[in-house]
């Protein structure tokens, strides 16, 4: 017998195995764990047993399919280390599910690409007054393409192949480069400066941070190099933030590169295609790889370029399960493919920034908009301490947005809030309604006639009454994205508005048909959340109003004021990216905030330089490196005496320069019917953190039942 080490989904480490014969690493297995059968996958093999061989239980099946690859194993196991996660279970969130099921998978057919061989070459052409298929003979005499290539230039390309490999005048492969046409934008001179830097640097690995302000024509300087590195027969892997903005980059991409086999992997592809899209990018046939930050975990048999677009943006972080953050880890890919990898933003995260600051990283500026008519937006910050306030607007904000509507323009008004108000209020006795299940307030959907909780989904009818006094007469306070579009409405009549939140767009079509109207001018007015903040281009879109922009400012999360400039920078990046100037208005009642004012002169150096500052005061990222130890029971005094007796079990084994400070409630302190706290680990030493998070794991393994749960978060990003 030969015993085998497999990863299982499940908390404990590879399970040892037996087989018959030696099973290569990375294949898929099943086998029994406590009486189910399990799919797993070969972590080790010739593995000397460490128990009575005995009680070994055999592989019960070997799937011959495929092997997931070493370079793949290697970052799973990175991954697992770092963020200090069950081997087993990173293995199988970074695997897509159709790879988990119990059965032979049929590997995906690679396409078959047609050239014409050099007997070919000297045939004749088709005469001219046969011009689709004389398209595919030229087509074929200048590159490889494959049947569904061929097909958009004449619907019978398969007639035509077969008469010609009949006659023996084809070469037909399967690995094979599209030809790539050249791009329709001439590059203005920042961006040549860009893609020039990176693509010396093709072959081995590099870290670029792209920082270009919004309109600057990022994505043309993606496309310029990723045209070498494809051509080279190469793959690139592409991540975006949210899922939203595949459409629009698809469609670029669809444009710029109209035959390069692309994968396309985010949470809401088909379970079927999202699997198939996986084995493709695996066996290189998928040359370029799109996806949101799951696809960080791709296998990829040549990888030639990773670009991360809007790298500082919150969704790159997973929070839940297994903690990761997909930026860094495609840093790491990087470097394990030996390749360069481009970062690019307006507002990079101010880890990044430093790092480019410092020399880490290669800094790339692009200064100016790509379209040379286009020019900045012009910024005002409206104090409205003392202005009346109309369910969020202020008198000039309305004005500006009717003038804007008279004109013709395309606005866009900007509330970070859904639903149509915060609470629901009793001004008799005071009482706001909160989640049952959370430390939340409900917020009023208006329309469904709905209290909602956004962070667990409860729902409940709007009451008739207030619970604690029987009052009837009911207050909505504050202002969401229903609200903000009822009061448009009543001040806009004749306009048509579209409200553009996680509840408008739940369906996989929806921002296909915004994009649409949008593009069709039958639309006048947006509503919109932080999902249309980034990375959009709506040619048309001329003014941006943004409500109650200083909610963030009272946050205790350190990173509060870096969100909230990147998200105003961002919004404000939206207006005026074609010939007419945009104009960007933005409500405060802390006008002389220096966000307000870095915002206003659309310097992201001078706001970064200010708060790295403070930060540095203390020691916060990128100055030290940051771990918090979480945990949540029906009891928060559970929860804060279990944390703080693991805290002074391992106060003495810590490293000299790692703190830990005291259990506290964490800021959503009830969650789905549980108290959640957390203590927070610290170290300028980014081994020595790690070290002390090993301790913390060792001793919290102990604890695995219904009653507390825990996990560690590495380089958190939610307080």
């Amino acid at each position: 017998m030969i015993y085998h080490h497999i990863a299982l989904n499940t908390i404990l480490p590879p399970l040892t195995y037996s087989h018959t014969a030696e099973i290569p690493l990375g294949s898929r297995v099943l086998v029994k764990l406590r009486g189910k059968t399990q799919i797993g996958i070969v972590w080790a093999n010739q593995v000397q047993p460490d128990i009575d061989v005995h009680k070994i239980l055999p592989i019960i099946q070997v799937f011959n399919d495929f092997r997931l690859p070493e370079n793949w194993r290697e970052l799973i196991q990175f991954t697992s280390r770092y963020y200090h996660y069950p081997i087993g279970q990173t293995v199988f969130t970074a695997l897509p599910s159709l790879l988990k099921e119990n059965k032979i998978i049929e590997p995906p057919e690679a396409p078959i690409y047609y050239t014409l061989n050099d007997v070919g070459k000297t045939q004749t052409p088709p005469p001219k007054n046969h011009a689709k298929k004389l398209a595919i003979w030229s087509a074929l005499l200048s590159g490889s393409l494959n049947l569904a290539a061929l097909k958009k230039i004449h619907p019978k390309a398969k007639d035509f192949i077969q008469e010609y490999e009949q006659l023996g005048w084809l070469n037909a492969t399967t690995l094979a480069t599209p030809p790539i046409p050249p791009s329709p934008h001439i590059l203005n001179a920042e961006q040549v400066a860009a893609t020039t830097a990176v693509k010396s640097h093709l072959f081995e690995y590099k870290t670029f941070l792209l920082h270009g302000i919004t309109g600057s024509g990022k994505t043309e300087v993606y496309f310029d190099i990723m045209a070498d590195v494809l051509a080279r027969g190469k793959q690139v892997l592409f991540l975006l933030p949210e899922i939203n903005l595949t459409p629009q980059l698809l469609n670029r991409v669809a444009q710029r590169f109209p035959d390069m086999p692309t994968a396309v992997l985010h949470s809401q592809t088909a379970a079927g295609a999202r699997g198939r899209d996986y084995l493709r990018a695996m066996l290189g046939q998928a040359k370029l790889v799109i996806g949101t930050r799951l696809a960080v975990f791709t296998p990829m048999a040549d990888l030639g370029l990773v670009v991360v677009d809007e790298e500082h943006d919150n969704s790159f972080k997973q929070d839940n399960e297994l903690r990761y953050h997909a930026r860094d880890l495609a840093v790491w890919r990087a470097r394990q493919a030996a390749c360069p990898i481009v970062l690019g933003s307006a507002t990079p995260s101010l880890e990044t920034w430093h790092k480019a600051q410092s020399g880490a990283y290669q800094l790339l500026t692009l200064s100016n908009r790509a379209n040379e008519l286009a020019q900045l937006p012009d910024i005002s910050v409206l104090d409205v301490r003392r202005v009346p306030l109309d369910n969020g607007f202020s008198p000039q904000v309305l004005n500006l947005l009717k003038e804007n509507f008279k004109n013709g323009g395309l606005s866009l008004v900007y509330l970070n809030r859904r639903g149509f108000a915060p609470a629901l209020f009793c001004a008799d006795c005071g009482h706001t309604f909160g989640c049952p299940n959370c430390s939340a307030k409900m917020v009023l959907h208006q329309r469904a006639r709905q209290l909602r909780c956004h962070h667990c989904d409860f729902r409940q009818p709007v009451p008739h009454s207030c619970v604690e006094c029987g009052n009837q007469d009911l207050t909505a306070v504050g202002q969401g994205t229903q609200r903000v579009e009822e009061t448009l409405k009543n001040a806009l009549p004749h306009a048509k508005i579209a409200r553009v939140d996680r509840d408008s767009t739940s369906r996989k079509t929806d921002w296909a048909d915004l994009y649409a109207q949008i593009a069709a001018n039958e639309l006048d007015v947006l509503v919109g959340t932080q999902m249309l903040a980034k990375g959009h281009d709506f040619a048309r879109l001329n003014l941006v109003a943004v409500l109650n922009a200083d909610c963030s400012l009272f946050s205790s999360d350190f990173r509060a004021p870096e969100r909230l400039f990147a998200e105003l920078m961002q919004v404000s990046g939206r207006a005026g990216r074609a010939e007419h100037r945009g104009r960007v208005m933005i409500q405060t009642r802390l006008p002389e905030h220096e966000i307000f004012q870095a915002v206003k002169a659309q310097d992201f150096a001078l706001f970064a330089e200010h708060e790295l500052a403070q930060r540095q005061l203390f020691n916060l990222p990128p100055f030290g490196f940051q771990a918090a130890i979480r945990a949540d029971a029906v009891q928060m005094r559970e929860v804060v005496d279990f944390l703080n007796e693991i805290r002074d079990v391992i106060a003495p084994l810590l490293p000299e320069n790692v703190w830990q400070m005291g259990a506290v409630p964490m800021l959503m302190a009830r969650l789905a019917e549980r108290e959640r706290a957390q203590i927070f680990v610290e170290s300028a030493d980014r081994a020595a953190l790690h070290r002390a998070l090993g301790l913390w794991e060792q001793v919290l393994a102990q604890y695995r039942d219904n009653k507390i749960r825990w996990h560690i978060d590495v380089d958190y990003q939610e307080m």
